[in-house]
């Protein structure tokens, strides 16, 4: 099947099979293997990608269903010349990760919340980050992370839409 999509800025006409996920598409026929695969049952959200700057787990959506969609993942995070992105200076700064295997899932669910803009407390971002695990039990460090970029975008004077 026929599917156009943007995955991270660059517009993409694919030939693919209705079956195909969108990880599988990221990772092996892109090569975008920031995205991991974890549980592959959208329980663990190692997989979760951006779909029009909401968070999806990406192992349960087929690629040809998101036709015209824009996909950013953990790849596209980045600013120009790789400046890191607010979330992963965050990250880093809060040493949000220990093994690093759910950080592209947890950042990429991380600005899905704030594009929602529905957290305003450290117990909202906890729960609405539950989708995402952490084997490593980095949660207070992932939490402190979020926050201060929560409260950076709080504290920024905002434009009217």
């Amino acid at each position: 099947m026929r599917v156009q999509l943007s995955v991270n800025g660059e517009p993409l006409d694919l030939d693919l099979p209705p079956w195909t996920s969108l990880l599988d598409l990221l990772r092996h026929r892109l090569a975008l293997t920031g995205t991991k695969k974890g549980c592959d049952h959208g329980q663990c959200g190692a997989c979760t990608v951006l779909v029009d700057g909401r968070r999806i787990n990406s192992c349960l959506k087929l690629a040809v269903s998101l036709d015209g969609a824009e996909v950013t993942t953990i790849e596209g995070m980045a600013g120009e010349g790789g400046a890191l992105h607010p979330l992963q200076d965050a990250f880093v700064r809060h040493d949000g990760f220990q093994c690093g295997y759910c950080t592209p899932g947890q950042i990429c669910s991380a600005q899905g919340l704030l594009n929602e803009g529905h957290a305003q407390s450290r117990e909202e971002i906890k729960e609405l980050m539950s989708g995402n695990i952490c084997r490593c039990g980095a949660y207070p460090n992932i939490l402190d992370a979020i926050e201060d970029v929560l409260n950076d975008r709080v504290s920024e004077p905002r434009m009217p839409e």
